[in-house]
C-alpha cells in the first residue's frame, strides 16, 4: 500500500509552517522516516492560532504528523556537526530557509553534496533561487497577491479576497513531494543526487492554468466574477429559498435538461443562451432568470430533482455540514491519531487510496525535539557528548 512505499528512506526537514510540512507529510504518509529538525524557538507554525492544542496551534499537528524531532541551533557549532551527520547518511534533504540562509550556515547544497553525493536537496522559497526577487521573503498571502491570483477572487466592486485556505503554501508542497519522488527515480538510473528549486510564485502561477492560458491568448484581464467560472455558464452559485447551490449545466444536453426541469424549455433556443460562450456573454440576464426559479424552493428541493436529472450540483456546503457528509467517513479523509497527552486528534489524512490509508495508524506531530536524545544516541554521540551539547544549548530536548 501506498503508506509503506517509501520505507527506508531517510528525510531530514529544515522548513516550517505549510509548504515544506506538506511536503514532508506527505513523505512520512508514504513511509519515509522524516526527521524534523528545528531552531531552539521551534517551528513558528506553532504559534499561528487559534485553534490550540496544548500549547501548540493546531495547524502545527495538520502539518507534521508522522515526523521527529530534533531541535537544533544550528548557529552552534556543535549542533551544525549534528546536522551534518545527519544529512552525510539522508536519502532527501528539504529547507525552505531564505535562498543564501543555508549556505552561510554551512548546510548550502554544494557543502552537504561534498558529503553526500546521492543527496536529493529541494529548496523551497518564495521566488526562486535566481533572479531579482530571489532574496525576497514571501509567505502564502503575499504570493496569492504578487501572482495575480487575488485579481481572480471576489465579487465586482469588493476590496481584493484572498483564499481563506493557504492553497499555494499547499500545491507548493505537492509540487516538492511530486519533483522530489521524479528525482528519487533518476538517482535510481544515475546513483547521483541533485538540487530542486521549488518556489510558492511557480505553484502559484500553476493553479491559475486556465485563467493565464486565456489572457496570453486574448489579452482581457480577467476580473472577480463571484462563484462563477470565466469559461462556461451555467457554472455558479445560485441562491434558493433557504441557503446557494452551485449549479453545472454548461454542457448542451444539461443546459437543456434544465430548461425543462425548471419549466421554461424555450430558454434552450433563446440566441442569448444557446451556447456556454453565449451564456458566459449574457451571463447577467442568466443568473437573473435562473435565481427567479431557484428561489420558489429549498436547496434540498433543488438538489433532489437536479440530480434526478442527471445536473451537477452541489450545497454550497460549510465545515459542520461537511463533517457529515456521506462519502467523508467512506473516503477515511478523516484521520484520527492517538496522541499520548491530547488525546484523540482528528486531522485531515493522506488523500489518496485515503480508506485504505486510514487503516494505518497516524503518528502524532512531535513535540520540539521530542527525539533529540534518541536520535543523538543512534548517530553515535556518546551519553557524554549529549549531555555537553543540551547543557550548552546547542541541542534542545523535550
Amino acid at each position: 500500500m501506498l503508506r509503506n512505499a517509501l520505507q527506508g528512506l531517510t528525510v531530514v526537514d529544515f522548513t516550517q509552517i505549510a509548504a515544506g510540512p506538506t511536503c514532508t507529510m506527505l513523505l512520512a504518509d508514504m513511509g519515509a522516516r522524516v526527521i524534523k529538525v528545528e531552531a531552539p524557538e521551534g517551528d513558528l507554525g506553532r504559534t499561528l492560532g487559534p485553534a490550540w492544542i496544548g500549547d501548540d496551534s493546531a495547524l502545527y499537528h495538520g502539518f507534521n504528523r508522522g515526523k521527529e524531532g530534533l531541535c537544533l541551533d544550528l548557529k552552534n557549532p556543535r549542533a551544525l556537526a549534528v546536522a551534518k551527520r545527519l544529512v552525510a547518511e539522508a536519502d532527501v534533504l528539504i529547507e525552505s530557509m531564505r535562498p543564501g540562509v543555508m549556505a552561510r550556515l554551512g548546510l548550502g547544497f554544494e557543502a552537504v553534496a561534498a558529503l553526500n553525493p546521492a543527496l536529493v536537496y529541494c529548496s523551497i522559497s518564495a521566488y526562486g533561487h535566481q533572479g531579482p526577487y530571489a532574496d525576497r521573503a514571501g509567505v502564502d498571502g503575499i504570493l496569492q497577491a504578487d501572482s495575480g491570483l487575488m485579481s481572480l477572487i471576489g465579487i465586482p466592486g469588493a476590496p481584493p479576497c484572498k483564499v481563506q485556505a493557504p492553497v499555494v503554501d499547499v500545491v507548493t508542497g505537492y509540487m516538492a513531494c511530486m519533483a522530489i519522488l521524479a528525482k528519487l527515480q533518476a538517482r535510481h538510473r544515475d546513483g547521483q543526487g541533485g538540487h530542486l528549486d521549488v518556489s510558492l510564485m511557480n505553484s502559484a502561477l500553476a493553479l491559475q492554468q486556465s485563467s493565464i492560458s486565456s489572457y496570453l491568448r486574448d489579452g482581457e484581464l480577467p476580473t472577480p466574477i463571484g462563484s462563477a467560472a470565466p469559461y462556461s455558464a451555467p457554472n455558479e452559485a445560485f441562491q434558493t429559498e433557504d441557503g446557494w447551490m452551485m449549479v453545472a449545466a454548461y454542457n448542451g444536453n444539461r443546459w437543456e435538461r434544465l430548461c425543462t426541469l425548471l419549466g421554461y424549455p424555450e430558454w434552450a433556443g433563446d440566441p442569448r443562451f444557446a451556447s456556454s460562450a453565449q451564456r458566459v456573454l449574457h451571463r447577467a440576464e442568466m443568473q437573473e432568470a435562473l435565481t427567479g426559479v431557484f428561489r420558489t424552493q429549498s436547496t434540498a428541493y433543488w438538489l433532489e430533482q437536479l440530480r434526478a436529472a442527471d445536473i451537477l450540483c452541489a450545497k454550497v456546503a460549510d465545515y459542520g455540514d461537511l463533517l457529515n457528509h456521506p462519502q467523508l467517513a467512506e473516503n477515511g479523509m478523516l484521520a484520527s491519531i492517538e496522541h499520548p497527552r491530547h488525546g484523540t486528534l482528528r486531522v485531515p489524512g493522506f488523500p489518496v487510496n485515503s480508506a485504505e490509508a486510514a487503516r494505518q495508524p497516524y503518528k502524532p506531530a512531535p513535540d520540539k525535539g521530542e527525539h533529540s536524545r534518541e536520535l543523538l544516541a543512534e548517530m553515535g554521540f556518546s551519553e557524554l557528548e549529549v549531555a555537553e551539547m543540551l547543557d550548552s544549548g546547542a541541542v534542545v530536548a523535550a
